[in-house]
């Protein structure tokens, strides 16, 4: 491991850009083998906003094109719109810098097969951000998965519910557009089940093999913020609904919406197996429900002990974590690979079979028949 500071440089400031920078700070408290970091440069088009943004998540520079960029840091964090992701990744990867990239990898499956060749031609980490893999519970869940405590698995139901978009007035973004998105509800939303589905049961069942699914959009135009009257089209899927089956003949029923009333944050996911069955909640991150054995019901497990994963490195046993510190235990596993020179994952193939399906359910929608996969 390099005991020099790893420069970080990380395209977009808002959302993501400020759980990466919080993470960023959690890790010298909380991880003390957390290689040394640096936070060298946040990119964005306003410069204004900018240097705001880098004296709030406590960057050193700045920048407005990425391309400065990419071969003057130890490691890229691309966390810009879809359209964004295959460019500024692949170009870094080729400059021989690591990359953690946003899901999903990229708006279309091409783009996503472009990104995995540059991660297979470097020698470098090539990593997806899918958050939901580090938490406690989803962990606690694989090991008993992997342990055989379900016995042969037969079905995976999984589903992510949000409401931001019920209102049909509400405004117009980017993540309505199909060419700046790629999707709408099943990118934005269906990445995350299907990537929870293949790291929970992938290796007991293989990929996935055939999908049948069906996209809708609710409201067609919505009005752009800050001009009176103004409408742009929306172009990408409200919500999504999909059948899988796997190589092993197990299903798989998912479904997302970003209009379903009284859902904030809904994303739930469970599988059932010969021998037993296990559900997980993103509501109640700290808890997973298992029926395994002679149980006659479900027993609600409370993964917060010291010998549970990550958990040893927050509070004492039985109290709670949150959301965020899913991207402390992320950047943790991506920061130690990029010193190391080891692999990460979900890497950029996890997150191309991910991507594999969401354009099988596209393409499913658009035929209007089963789509095989292989």
């Amino acid at each position: 491991m390099t005991d020099e500071p790893i420069d970080i440089g990380v395209l977009g400031y808002r959302f993501m850009g400020k759980a990466h920078a919080n993470a960023l700070d959690r890790l010298p408290m909380f991880f003390e083998d957390a290689p040394e970091r640096n936070r060298h440069t946040v990119i964005g088009r306003d410069e204004a906003a900018l240097a705001d943004a880098a004296e709030t998540l406590g960057f050193e520079h700045t920048a407005t094109d990425w391309r400065d960029v990419v071969e003057e840091v130890d490691a890229f964090y691309n966390l810009g719109p879809n359209h964004l992701h295959v460019e500024p990744s692949v170009a870094a990867l080729e400059a021989g810098t690591p990359v953690l990239c946003e899901k999903p990898l990229a708006p279309t499956l091409a783009g996503a097969e472009e990104m995995r060749e540059a991660a297979a031609a470097a020698e470098v980490p090539a990593a997806c951000a899918f958050n939901y893999r580090f938490v406690p519970a989803i962990r606690y869940a694989k090991r008993l998965i992997d342990a055989g405590e379900l016995g042969e698995i037969r079905q995976v139901r999984g589903r992510y519910l949000q409401d931001w978009l019920s209102d049909p007035e509400a405004p117009w973004s980017w993540r309505n557009d199909e060419e700046l998105a790629g999707s709408g509800a099943l990118g934005d939303l269906g990445a995350h089940t299907i990537d929870l589905a293949r790291f929970l049961v992938g290796d007991r069942v293989g990929e996935a093999a055939s999908v049948s699914g069906h996209l809708k959009t609710f409201t067609d135009e919505r009005p752009v913020e800050g001009e009176d009257g103004e409408t742009r089209p929306v172009t990408v899927d409200d919500a999504y609904s999909a059948q899988i089956e796997y190589d092993s003949g197990a299903i798989a029923t998912f479904e997302a919406s970003r209009v379903t009333e009284g859902h904030k944050n809904d994303h739930t996911i469970a599988v059932h197996g010969s021998a037993g069955s296990l559900e997980f909640s993103l509501e109640r991150l700290n808890e997973l429900r298992v029926m395994t054995g002679d149980a006659r019901g479900y027993e609600t497990v409370l993964v917060t002990d010291e010998d549970d994963p990550y958990i040893d490195h927050w509070w004492p046993p039985g109290h709670v974590i949150g959301w965020e510190h899913t991207f402390v235990h992320e950047n943790y596993e991506f920061l130690t690979a990029v010193a190391e020179g080891d692999d990460f994952s979900p890497s950029f193939d996890d997150a191309y079979e991910v991507q594999r399906v969401i354009d099988g359910v596209e393409r499913s929608d658009a035929e209007g028949a089963r789509v095989d996969l292989n």
